[in-house]
């Protein structure tokens, strides 16, 4: 006797999770670029990406010069350079005031990878969400 089959419907990838996914990183992406050119002076990479609009007052930069010296855009003197401690203590005092600050590293070209990668382990061990990278709009 002829018995007749099933059939299996047919899968269908569901596309949801990575456009919810690719909408989050082009927010980050976002956020993490900007034209905020101010404090230390450090030879950025050349990058194109979207600028980030928001107000100098209401985001900490955090350098890094060529020689591995660290500056922050806040405090009395930001042309000088700080120990990573005293960075950490600034970042975690003002997040603690107003956690919605953008934190951005000012990397110069020519300083490590790993370098860069230690300062944002820092400022996010400092309380900062997340930490955006500084490029040069010019590319």
């Amino acid at each position: 006797m002829y018995q007749r089959r099933r059939r299996r419907p047919v899968s269908e990838m569901n596309v949801v999770p990575y456009i919810d996914v690719m909408l989050v990183l082009l927010i980050i992406f976002m956020a993490t670029a900007s034209v905020i050119a101010q404090g230390v002076n450090v030879d950025l990479p050349k990058a194109q990406a979207q600028t980030l609009e928001t107000d100098e007052e209401t985001i900490m930069i955090v350098s890094i010069d060529a020689q591995g010296q660290y500056y922050i855009n806040v405090g009395d003197n930001p042309e000088s350079p700080m120990p990573p401690q005293d960075i950490a203590a600034i970042v975690k005092t003002r997040l603690q005031v107003d956690p919605s600050i953008p934190v951005v590293v000012n990397g110069d070209r020519n300083i490590s990878y790993e370098k860069v990668i230690d300062l944002m382990v820092l400022l996010q061990n400092s309380g900062a969400p997340s930490v955006g990278l500084m490029t040069d709009p010019n590319a």
